[in-house]
Parts: C-alpha cells; sequence; structure tokens
C-alpha cells in the first residue's frame, strides 16, 4: 500500500483517481489509511466510496474513527452504514458508541430489530452471547439436500457464513450439522437427517468468552454454534471473531504481567492521566508490599551491624530470587493460557519446578560461593551464608512461581496476575528471611 501516492492524490484533489486506487485494495489497508486522516477528510473519503464497499471498510476502522464518522454523517446515512453491517460487526459498533448515537441508530431500526439488539447489549460483557451473530443457515431434517440448498441459494447473501448449516427442531433445539460440502457431494435426493452429524460441539451464551477461544482452539473450529439455556440454537460465533477475542485476551495478560490495568484503548490515543492512573494503584500495592523487605531488615539490623559485607548481597539474593520465580510463573502462565495444565496437575508442576530448581540453584550456588571466597576474598563462612541462601532461595521462588499462577486460576482470578512484579515482591521477603536465618545458623549472628 503507497499511503504517499494516495495521499498526494488527495492533495491534488483527484478524486476519480483516488477512489479507483481504494477500490483495488483491501479493505483494512483502506481503513488504515483512513485512520491516518483527520476526520474530516477521513469522511470525505468515506463518502466517496461506492455504499457496498465502504460499509466493508467500516468494520475494519479504529473505534474511535467509526465515532468520528458517525457523528459527522446524518441519520439517514448512518442507518445505511448500519444496515449494510453484519449483525455481530453491527452489535460490536453499538457497544463502542456514545450513547446519543445508540439512540439515533435504535431510532432507525424496526422493532424487531431494536428488540433483538437490545437482547445482545444485555448479555454479559465477554460472553459467548456478546460475541455471536444471528445471522446462519438453519435446516430441517426432514428437507431433501436440494431443498436445503435451494434454500441456501436464496439467503446466502444475508449469512455471515454458509459453510456450515444448523438443523433444528420447531422449537429450534439444535439436533445437527452440516456441511455446505456434505450437501453438494450427496445425492440431492437424501434427506438431512441422512447426511447431519449430531456430536456436536457448542457454548452456551453464558460462557466466558476466553472459555470460547479455548474450545476453537481444542477442536480446530471455524465456526461454533451457540445455545441459549434450553438449548435452543440462537447464533453462532466465527473464528474472526476468536482472533479478536485471543488477541484482546494476550493484551490484557500482558498488562496485567506488567502490573497495569487493562485497557482497549490505543496507546497513543490514551491521555497521560489515564495511563498514570490505571498503573498508579498496582504501583502503590506493590510499594506497600515491599515494605515488609523493609521491616524485615530492621529486624535484623543487628545482624548487619555485625557484619557489615552482607549488605552487600543483599540486592543480589533478591534480583536472582525474582528472576527465578518470574521465569516459572511465565511458563505456568503461559501453559494455563493454552490449556496445556490445570489445577489438577499442581503436584506434578511442583515436581517438576523442584527438579529444575535444584539444577540452577546448586550450580549457581557453587558459583557464587568460589566467587565470594576465592575471587573477592570474603570469609568462607560467608561465602557459605550467601550461597546456601541463594540455593534455597531459587528453590522457593521457581515452586512459589509455579504454583501461584495455578491457585489463583483455581479461584477464578487472572492467573497473569501473578507474575514478574507480584512474585518477586513475595520471593524478596522469603530471601530476606532465609538469608538472615543461615546467617544465624552459620555465622552465629
Amino acid at each position: 500500500m503507497d499511503l504517499e501516492k494516495l495521499k498526494m492524490l488527495l492533495e491534488q484533489k483527484d478524486y476519480v483517481k483516488l477512489v479507483k486506487e481504494l477500490k483495488d485494495m483491501q479493505e483494512a489497508d483502506v481503513a488504515e489509511f483512513l485512520d491516518e486522516l483527520d476526520h474530516k477528510t477521513a469522511l470525505l473519503v468515506f463518502r466517496l466510496l461506492p455504499k457496498d464497499m465502504a460499509a466493508d471498510i467500516f468494520v475494519y476502522l479504529s473505534p474511535q474513527r467509526q465515532t468520528d464518522i458517525s457523528m459527522l454523517v446524518d441519520e439517514k446515512e448512518l442507518s445505511s452504514i448500519v444496515d449494510a453491517l453484519y449483525f455481530d460487526d453491527k452489535i460490536d459498533f453499538i457497544e463502542e458508541m456514545p450513547a446519543y448515537v445508540v439512540k439515533k441508530i435504535l431510532k432507525n431500526s424496526t422493532e424487531t430489530e431494536r428488540k433483538i439488539i437490545n437482547q445482545f447489549l444485555n448479555y454479559p460483557e465477554n460472553s459467548a452471547g456478546s460475541l455471536m451473530t444471528i445471522e446462519f443457515v438453519d435446516l430441517k431434517k426432514y428437507m431433501h439436500v436440494w431443498e436445503a440448498l435451494e434454500k441456501i441459494r436464496k439467503t446466502a447473501q444475508d449469512k455471515e457464513t454458509i459453510y456450515t448449516c444448523y438443523v433444528i427442531d420447531a422449537q429450534r433445539k439444535l439436533e445437527g450439522i452440516v456441511s455446505l460440502r456434505d450437501l453438494v457431494l450427496a445425492d440431492p435426493e437424501k434427506k438431512i437427517e441422512d447426511i447431519m452429524e449430531t456430536d456436536i460441539i457448542y457454548v452456551k451464551t453464558s460462557d466466558d468468552q476466553e472459555d470460547v477461544a479455548e474450545v476453537f482452539k481444542k477442536y480446530d473450529l471455524l465456526v461454533m454454534p451457540v445455545v441459549d439455556h434450553e438449548d435452543r440454537l440462537v447464533g453462532i460465533i466465527t473464528i474472526d471473531d476468536i482472533v479478536d477475542v485471543i488477541e484482546q485476551e494476550n493484551t490484557e495478560d500482558f498488562h496485567r504481567m506488567a502490573a497495569m490495568e487493562p485497557s482497549d484503548e490505543l496507546y497513543l490515543d490514551t491521555s497521560v492521566f489515564v495511563l498514570a492512573k490505571r498503573r498508579f494503584v498496582w504501583l502503590l500495592v506493590l510499594m506497600v508490599s515491599a515494605t515488609i523487605s523493609g521491616a524485615i531488615i530492621r529486624k535484623f539490623e543487628y545482624a548487619l551491624e555485625s557484619v557489615v559485607a552482607l549488605t552487600v548481597f543483599i540486592p543480589m539474593l533478591m534480583d536472582t530470587g525474582g528472576n527465578a520465580g518470574s521465569q516459572s510463573s511465565t511458563l505456568v502462565i503461559r501453559s494455563l493460557a493454552l490449556g496445556e495444565i490445570s489445577f489438577g496437575d499442581t503436584l506434578k508442576v511442583l515436581w517438576k519446578e523442584l527438579r529444575v530448581s535444584l539444577l540452577v540453584g546448586i550450580p549457581l550456588g557453587i558459583i557464587n560461593f568460589l566467587r565470594i571466597h576465592f575471587i573477592e576474598g570474603y570469609d568462607m563462612l560467608l561465602a557459605l551464608t550467601v550461597s546456601s541462601t541463594l540455593v534455597v532461595t531459587v528453590i522457593f521462588a521457581k515452586l512459589v512461581g509455579g504454583v501461584l499462577p495455578i491457585l489463583a486460576k483455581k479461584m477464578k482470578i487472572d492467573p497473569a496476575i501473578m507474575a514478574s512484579p507480584l512474585i518477586t515482591t513475595i520471593v524478596d521477603a522469603l530471601s530476606l528471611i532465609f538469608y538472615f536465618t543461615f546467617a544465624h545458623m552459620i555465622l552465629g549472628l
């Protein structure tokens, strides 16, 4: 995509050539171009596009640009844009819009549409119900294959996908699924019940979107039906929505692992005050938690006064312990996210991390002892104190880093919270306790 060429055509007001260039581009690329323009220019270019293309591009625009266009166009234009969207994209759009824009949209919707939209908006946020679309092909099991294909031809234009069709009864209960491929290859006189699959993978409207994403990954699906609590088919979720969910969940995990409140807003579009607010609370919690380490040091002030050299090794012990714990927690958090481990694997994780910590901690302790005693020239007992503390700290850090995310998952807390900042704070306190305990035992302090 040559953005400079497009901007040059825009500056020259050569709109005919500009539109010709845009027609040959992918919708996502055109949306990227519009997002870089100021809102008035973006609206001008958007209005130049053919209506069907404009609606396809609108889906890919950033929420802020969608809002800008919605505020600048009249009700008729807005209604035209919204009507052209697939239902799940329409719901996503409405959820992002200010209240007065939503009122404009609902005002120009039919009573049936308003009822369905309000029903979708009432589903819990981040649930399967809020993700799904109602635009799917439904069939009856007594239909012949040729009848099913005829129905698909007549209704395909308004459907999100036609590659998987859903067989329902008179009460809309899901009875089976059948692929377009099977329909095309089957004898036209066969009945749907003879070729449909009855072993159906589905989710309920109240299921969390993260759980839905895991089901998609586990069964390698492209689309999945959504049923209500009476097992009636109410919608489907397609893979493009799940890709967005996975990206959103990964972003949230990254934020939490860095001790920040998650946000959907773009970094450059977020004010410094909002960014500061989201970071301040966690920094405050971690700062207060870190006072535990200070209290431990104050309690053992006499030991530090007796052997001042003990102070020199505190940063190294705390940093190594924090790093060891972060390694374990990062791997376990990722494994939990991928569904590789669960609460039932806690003992296996502990056993594995114990062996890893011994293989890592003992060599680190030996190298540390040789460095402190023979290279830096400190007393052998002091070197033994520091090295012993290091080994035990690494062992406990890896055990804590391995088990805390699993416990968090069990308690319905995001495991990403148990990442570097929190693990480091906990391990810092443990390393100091071990350090002064060994100092008392070995040095007699």
